[in-house]
């Protein structure tokens, strides 16, 4: 969007930070020839803002947490009819991760009063009553072993501790501190399993909640969030847009499905049915989709929802790394003030390149009937813009790209010295946003030289390229071994050479 050079700061707010933007999808299991399938994907909520939490309450419902009227409700879907209907209507409050109690056609779930009062409660649904469950412990997550024993996810301070809680005798019980969200049952056994924080490496860990005894499963990749066990004790791990399938004992893995859709951008929670028939996934939105949703509300000056865009604690900078200010409330107060002395100004996005959850948009901004050139470099984090970068025309160059070509050509070729000779003698090399990785022609030539001569495939097409006074930057589509990678360049040219490089991969 348009910078802002000149800021209030003034602590005028933002309103509150909504939740990221999420969505419930369904897929379809499957066994073919002795192998598991996943078929059908579909979004299930189609509601903008926060669904998220999905339970089976049994083999064809799914309950979970959903945006209504600026508040979490519990919506269910029905799979045999498609619909969805709310099962809660609290007015004080807002529930989350809902649960089927055994033996009950009651859920549970957690519910955030407006007071900030935070506790489980039981929802008898053909009564419209409701009544805690643990009336001393602030429940983030929760499980139910049995009708009388909930495993749970207590908030101590500034972490989950795991509890086990007797509801016949009324006791807690606290196993370990410093434990995720994912609790799950695992099949054919009498154990859940629980993600242990305790050491720089997380753990898949199981626990007794009778015995108490705990053990180590394995090792998780790193910041690994959410598990979902299949009924023959198959693990699944999300990661990014892809679902990976692990043998825990053999410690064999592979990749089960990768969602092509764009819609779909960081798989996190999931669940499978009592009949192991149907999958249920978390997508964060993706994006591009927040970016244009910021597009849209600047153009509209709509101040509270291109706000709500942004993190609470966004950064705003010009590339590569100046930072302009830190801040949701100083991104308000500032976009307030530019719009009442720059009314009617609109952005139009001409190109726009995603890698990651990095979205780099061409935009052309029209104020007072004259237009100007920028791109911006999005980061998006959980939902929302963590920063935003602009690079602006500065040094407006008309041969730019030409010596971009030239380096490309070379490089096709794997010819050390044309490719070289594209370069200026203190060419540095960056990892976005300014991570020096390379500097110099002699680390230019001792990396590409012997790569050069390993990869005999090597090629790279561009798919897109927005120029911005010296600066190039390139959507590259490479292959290398065998093996297509995408990767955005941005090169900067100074005196016929390309000066620095930054890298987003």
């Amino acid at each position: 969007m348009k910078n802002i050079l000149i800021l209030v700061l003034s602590a005028l707010g933002a309103g509150c930070y909504a939740q990221p933007d999420t969505e419930v999808y369904l897929l379809d299991v499957d066994r073919l020839d002795g192998k598991i399938r996943l078929m059908n994907p579909r979004n299930i909520s189609n509601n903008e803002g926060y669904d998220n939490q999905p339970s089976f309450y049994d083999d064809f419902t799914i309950v979970y947490s959903s945006t209504r009227n600026g508040q979490t409700d519990i919506a269910q879907y029905d799979l045999k009819t498609g619909k969805t209907s709310w099962l809660i209507d609290t007015t004080v409050g807002s529930e989350y991760s809902p649960s089927r109690i055994p033996n009950s056609n009651a859920i549970s779930a957690i519910r955030l009063d407006t007071t900030g009062h935070q506790r489980l409660y039981r929802y008898a649904i053909s009564e419209g009553k409701s009544e805690e469950i643990l009336k001393d412990l602030k429940v983030g997550y929760h499980l139910w072993y049995s009708p009388d024993i909930l495993v749970t996810s207590v908030l101590v301070d500034n972490r989950m501790d795991l509890v086990i809680s007797n509801l016949k005798d009324g006791t807690n019980y606290t196993t370990q501190k410093n434990v995720g969200r994912a609790l799950h049952k695992i099949p054919n056994t009498e154990l859940v399993s629980y993600v242990s924080k305790e050491d720089k490496i997380w753990k898949l860990k199981s626990l007794h909640p009778i015995t108490g005894a705990t053990e180590t499963i394995m090792p998780l990749p790193e910041r690994t969030n959410d598990i979902c066990w299949l009924p023959d004790t198959t693990l699944l791990l999300p990661d990014g847009k892809t679902i990976h399938m692990v043998d825990p004992v053999k410690g064999a893995s592979e990749v089960l499905y990768q969602f092509q859709e764009k819609a779909v951008h960081r798989i996190s929670r999931m669940a499978i049915s009592p009949d192991g028939k149907h999958l249920a996934i978390v997508s964060e939105t993706a994006p591009a989709t927040v970016v244009q949703k910021q597009v849209e509300s600047f153009n509209a000056e709509d101040l509270d929802a291109f706000a709500a865009c942004y993190s609470e604690d966004v950064a705003v900078l010009n590339f590569p790394s100046d930072t302009l200010y830190t801040g949701n409330e100083n991104l308000w107060a500032g976009y307030k003030r530019y719009f009442e002395n720059n009314p009617k100004t609109t952005v139009e996005v001409v190109t726009r390149i995603e890698i990651g959850n990095i979205v780099i948009d061409e935009e052309i901004v029209s104020k007072s009937g004259r237009t100007s050139r920028q791109a911006a470099i999005y980061e998006v984090n959980n939902g929302k813009i963590a920063s935003m970068n602009f690079v602006h025309e500065n040094k407006p160059i008309e041969n730019a790209s030409a010596i971009v070509d030239k380096q490309l050509e070379a490089y096709n070729a794997r010819d050390i010295d044309a490719f070289l000779a594209t370069y200026s003698n203190d060419i540095k090399l960056f990892r976005y946003p300014n991570r020096l990785t390379d500097e110099g022609q002699e680390a230019l030539r001792k990396g590409y030289e012997d790569f050069f001569a390993r990869t005999p495939d090597l090629n790279c097409e561009i798919k897109n390229r927005i120029q911005i006074g010296n600066k190039v930057i390139d959507e590259e589509y490479l292959t290398i071994k065998g093996t297509s990678y995408s990767a955005v360049a941005i090169y900067e040219i100074e005196n016929g050479k390309i000066s620095k490089v930054t890298f987003i991969q």
